[in-house]
C-alpha cells in the first residue's frame, strides 16, 4: 500500500496526469461553450502540463528540486486562463511538497491541495464559481477534512476524485452559461483528468497502458458524457467589449521592483480590461488581460522589467470567423425528439434526429427547455417530435422563444409515432413537404403502453386495483390483468387490425432482455400473420411500448 509518496512518485504522478490530459485534450476542448475562447481549454491546459514535463527532464531527485521544476515549468508554459490557473494550482501544491524532506503522507498532500486552491483563487482578479476553481476548492476542502481517515493513497485519491466529480456536476448550477449549454466546466474536466492520471501512477506500474485504457474508455463513452459545446450555435455572439487578448512575461525585473509593484500592475490592468491574471515573483511575472489598449498594458509592464514572448490575439476577428463558420455549416432542416430511455434515444439518433432531450409522461420539459434544445440545432427549420400529448402545447409555446429558427411541431403523441415521423424525413424535400409527409406518417402506426396502476379506481369499464398491470392507448385503458405478459397480449388484441403487418415491443428499464424475448415469441404465436420483434427502450414507468404498423 502506498502510505506516502516521495519525489520520484510525485514526478511520476505529474507525468501520468500530463499524458492522460494530452490523450483527452480534444474531448476537453469540445466542452468549451464560450463564443470567443482564448484558444481551447484542453489544449491550453495540456500545453501547460507539457511545459512542466519538459522541465522535469532535468536531473532532480529531492522534493525541493522536483517541485521547483514543476512550478516554474507550468508557469512558463501557461496558456490562456485555464492554463494559468492550472499553473497556480501546481504552484501552491509544490510550495508545500517542496518542504518535505523525503516523504509526504495523505495529510501533507491535503495541505498541498489546499495551498494550490488558495494560490489559484488569488491569481484571478475576480474568481468565478462554477469553474475549475470550484472543483479544486471542493476537493481540497474534502481532502483536509478527511485526510486522517485514509492511511494510503490508493484509497485517498479515489475519494478526492469522487468529490471532484461531485463538484464538477455542480458547475452548471453555479454558472448560467454552462447550464444553458447543458455541459460541465471544461477546465474542471481537465483538472479531473489530471487527478485520474495521479491515481493511475499510484495504482499501476504500467502507467502507459493504464493511461491508454482510460483514454480509450473515455472516448468510447460518447460525446454526451459531459455534454457538448453545440450551444455555441444558438448563442448571441453580439459585440465584444474588449478586442485583444494580450499575454506576455516580464523578465529581468529591475532591482527596484517590489511585490507591491506587481500588485499595482495588476490593478492598472484591471482598469483597462478584464480577465486579468498577473502572477509571479521578483524573477518572473506572467500577465494575461483582455483589453482594447494592448500597448498600454505593455507600457505598464515595461516599468517593471523586460517583455518576453508577447502575444496579442484579435478576438474581434475570432468572433467574425466563428459567426461565419456557424453560418456556413447551417443546414436547411433538422429534427428534435423528446423521449425517456437510453434505448429510445439511441433509436432516434440512428434515424438521424439531431438532438434528443429527456421528457415523457412524468417529466414534461418546459417550453424554455425545448426552445434551448432547438437553438442548439444549426438549421433553418427544426421539426420537433413531442411524443406525448402533454408536451405538444409546450412545444407550440417554444416557437415564441426561438429566434433565427422556424419550429415545425409534429403532433406525435407517443414514441412509435415519433419513429414514424423521423423515418419519413427526406433531406432533399422542402420543409413543407417533409411536414406533410411526417403528419401523414402518424396515421400508419398504432401504439400502446403497458404499466402498473398506481391507485384503485373504476375507469373505462374496468375495476382497477392498485398494482394491476394495465394496457392503454393514447386515450383510454384497453386491458388489465395481474401480470405483464397477459396484459400485453390482451392489449395487442385490442389494438391490432388486418392492416398491421409488424409488431414491435420496446421494453423498459425494469424488464430483462430474456423476458422480453420470451414474450416476443408468445406474440408471434398469438399473431402469426404479423412479424414481431423486441428492442431495448430503457424507458421508465412503462414496462412496454407497443408499435403496430
Amino acid at each position: 500500500m502506498q502510505k506516502s509518496i516521495n519525489s520520484a512518485v510525485f514526478r511520476k504522478m505529474v507525468l501520468a496526469g500530463a499524458k492522460l490530459l494530452e490523450n483527452n485534450r480534444a474531448k476537453v476542448d469540445a466542452l468549451n461553450v464560450f463564443p470567443v475562447p482564448d484558444g481551447d481549454t484542453g489544449t491550453n491546459m495540456s500545453l501547460t502540463m507539457q511545459s512542466a514535463v519538459k522541465e522535469l527532464s532535468a536531473a532532480a531527485t529531492d522534493f525541493s528540486s522536483v517541485c521547483d521544476l514543476i512550478s516554474k515549468g507550468a508557469l512558463r508554459g501557461a496558456r490562456g486562463n485555464s492554463g494559468v490557473i492550472l499553473s497556480q494550482i501546481f504552484r501552491g501544491i509544490c510550495s508545500v511538497l517542496a518542504n518535505c524532506k523525503s516523504e509526504a503522507d495523505t495529510r501533507t498532500f491535503a495541505k498541498a491541495l489546499e495551498a494550490g486552491t488558495k494560490v489559484a483563487y488569488n491569481a484571478v482578479s475576480i474568481p468565478k464559481e462554477g469553474t475549475i476553481l470550484t472543483v479544486v476548492r471542493m476537493m481540497s476542502e474534502f481532502a483536509v477534512k478527511s485526510a486522517g481517515k485514509f492511511k494510503d493513497f490508493e484509497s485517498f485519491l479515489p475519494a478526492i476524485i469522487a468529490e471532484g466529480d461531485r463538484a464538477l456536476a455542480m458547475t452548471p448550477e453555479l454558472l448560467p452559461v454552462l447550464k444553458k449549454a447543458g455541459v460541465v466546466d471544461s477546465g474542471g474536466v481537465g483538472l479531473m483528468t489530471i487527478m485520474r492520471g495521479f491515481l493511475a501512477a499510484i495504482t499501476n506500474d504500467d502507467i502507459v497502458t493504464e493511461i491508454q485504457t482510460e483514454a480509450a474508455n473515455a472516448n468510447g463513452q460518447g460525446e454526451d458524457e459531459f455534454g457538448d459545446n453545440s450551444d455555441i450555435i444558438g448563442m448571441e455572439l453580439g459585440e465584444i467589449q474588449y478586442a485583444y487578448c494580450t499575454e506576455f512575461f516580464v523578465i529581468n525585473l529591475k532591482k527596484s521592483t517590489t511585490l507591491a509593484d506587481i500588485d499595482r500592475l495588476r490593478e492598472n490592468l484591471m482598469g483597462i480590461g478584464d480577465s486579468v491574471i498577473c502572477i509571479g515573483d521578483l524573477e518572473l511575472i506572467k500577465v494575461h488581460v483582455h483589453t482594447n489598449c494592448p500597448g498600454v498594458a505593455l507600457t505598464y509592464a515595461l516599468e517593471l522589467g523586460e517583455l518576453d514572448r508577447p502575444k496579442i490575439e484579435n478576438m474581434l476577428e475570432q468572433n467574425r470567423a466563428l459567426k461565419a463558420k456557424i453560418e456556413a455549416e447551417k443546414k436547411d432542416q433538422g429534427m428534435l425528439a423528446i423521449c425517456a430511455g437510453e434505448g429510445i434515444a439511441e433509436i432516434f439518433k440512428d434515424l438521424f434526429v439531431d438532438r434528443v432531450i429527456e421528457g415523457g409522461q412524468t417529466m414534461n420539459p418546459s417550453a424554455s427547455d425545448i426552445a434551448t434544445a432547438v437553438q442548439k440545432i444549426n438549421a433553418e427549420n427544426v421539426f420537433v417530435f413531442p411524443n406525448n400529448k402533454n408536451i405538444i402545447l409546450a412545444t407550440e409555446q417554444a416557437k415564441a422563444l426561438v429566434e433565427n429558427r422556424t419550429i415545425h411541431v409534429i403532433p406525435t403523441k407517443n414514441i412509435p409515432q415519433g419513429f414514424a415521423a423521423a423515418l419519413s424525413f427526406n433531406p432533399e424535400a422542402s420543409a413543407e413537404e417533409n411536414k406533410t409527409n411526417m403528419i401523414h406518417a402518424l396515421d400508419n402506426v398504432r401504439a400502446g403502453q403497458v404499466t402498473r396502476a398506481v391507485r384503485t379506481t373504476n375507469v373505462n369499464g374496468f375495476n382497477i386495483k392498485e398494482g394491476d398491470i394495465i394496457g392503454l392507448d393514447d386515450k383510454k385503458i384497453l386491458a388489465k390483468s395481474e401480470n405483464i405478459e397477459d396484459t400485453v397480449l390482451k392489449l395487442l388484441d385490442k389494438l391490432k387490425d388486418d392492416s398491421h403487418e409488424m409488431i414491435t415491443l420496446y421494453y423498459g428499464s425494469e424488464v430483462k432482455a430474456e423476458d422480453a424475448q420470451t414474450l416476443t415469441e408468445k406474440v408471434r404465436e398469438a399473431f402469426p400473420d404479423c412479424e414481431a420483434d423486441c428492442l431495448s427502450g430503457g424507458q421508465p414507468v412503462y414496462y412496454y411500448l407497443l408499435s403496430l404498423e
